[in-house]
């Protein structure tokens, strides 16, 4: 009787052993952000007439483009890991992510296998791997956003094999529906392509002219010391003769533990029929980053320089150049 009961336990001590260790091969966490700003025009008026109606005035970029207290987004991220599989489901709520999305709050949303130690498969609907900025502000150094990455992708809905050929070097290989398109319903599709190597990426995107056409984009930075890092971003589009091109550099400086500053400098041109000439801006970012916790504080002061009098100064008079003052609150968890 006393062996019975010795197997018994035995065997129930097994079973819940390979029930824990089965568990703690899966991994479920819950992670997001939270952000709002104060923005304030320097050169113009906070709000500006356009045509026979009203609306902000702002640089032209995507997000932050509200004056007074705003909101940004709320972020929330769950992802489950398995042993070779997982899962992520990332949802947004707010202005900057419907600004940013096309529908259902999906910022992503996609399954993931990993077929090999250095090969991952990626399914559904995931944020571009072009551009130096992300949708997320608490990914970007600065809170407003470069023309370059306002002008390209945001996000993709497809297949994507992910290769780690070496310590250094990498490769992936997409092809997905057209640019930030969730549905497919003329049957054409855009191939993607990344090649990595310590940490700079050139970056191809084609469709058929279908959004966006062609674009090549480098992306890549150096640690230039302990505390100084440099970025860098160049991309030139071109779809039947309209498009972009244009490079930024982002010098950031940590000064203390908490505390840091840094620069975007860019240039932008669009191109129309072909035209390289074509109306330009030189945009320049001066933010500081202070972090309290998991709160990022950011002030940030934009000026953006334009070869046509696209903005409107006090007065409402048309001028080439726009001057705002950003206070922005990021929260991640």
């Amino acid at each position: 009787m006393k062996k019975l009961i010795t197997l018994s336990m035995l065997f129930m001590a097994t079973v819940l052993f390979a029930q824990e260790e089965e568990a703690s091969k899966k991994k479920v966490s819950i992670s997001g952000t939270v952000d709002t700003y104060y923005k304030t025009n320097l050169t113009s008026s906070d709000q500006a007439i356009f045509g026979s109606g009203d609306e902000f005035q702002s640089f032209g970029t995507s997000f932050a483009d509200e004056t007074g207290f705003a909101l940004g987004m709320a972020n929330i991220i769950a992802s489950y890991e398995g042993e070779k599989t997982g899962v992520v489901a990332d949802v947004v709520f707010g202005p900057r992510g419907n600004s940013a999305i096309t529908g259902n709050n999906i910022n992503q949303l996609y399954a993931y296998w990993n077929v090999t130690e250095g090969t991952t498969l990626t399914l559904g609907r995931f944020n571009t791997y072009l551009g130096y900025e992300v949708i997320s502000p608490a990914a970007n150094f600065n809170y407003s956003t470069s023309y370059l990455f306002s002008n390209g992708p945001f996000s993709h809905v497809g297949l994507k094999a992910d290769f780690a050929l070496s310590d250094d070097f990498s490769l992936m290989l997409a092809v997905m529906n057209a640019t930030d398109i969730d549905s497919n319903t003329t049957g054409d599709y855009a191939l993607g392509a990344q090649l990595g190597y310590a940490g700079q990426f050139l970056n191809f995107y084609y469709d058929s002219g279908i959004k966006l056409g062609f674009e090549i984009d480098y992306t890549g930075g150096f640690d230039l010391s302990d505390d100084f890092f440099l970025g860098i971003n160049g991309a030139y589009a071109d779809n039947d003769g309209n498009g972009f091109y244009g490079a930024a550099l982002y010098p950031q400086l940590a000064t203390c533990d908490n505390f840091s500053i840094g620069l975007r400098g860019e240039y932008f041109n669009w191109m129309i029929d072909g035209a390289t000439d074509e109306p330009n801006v030189f945009a320049v970012t001066l933010t500081g980053s202070y972090t309290l916790e998991n709160l990022i504080i950011k002030p940030e002061l934009r000026l953006d320089s334009n070869s046509e009098e696209v903005y409107f100064d006090s007065d409402l008079e048309a001028t080439k150049s726009l001057a705002a003052f950003t206070l922005a609150a990021i929260y991640s968890f």
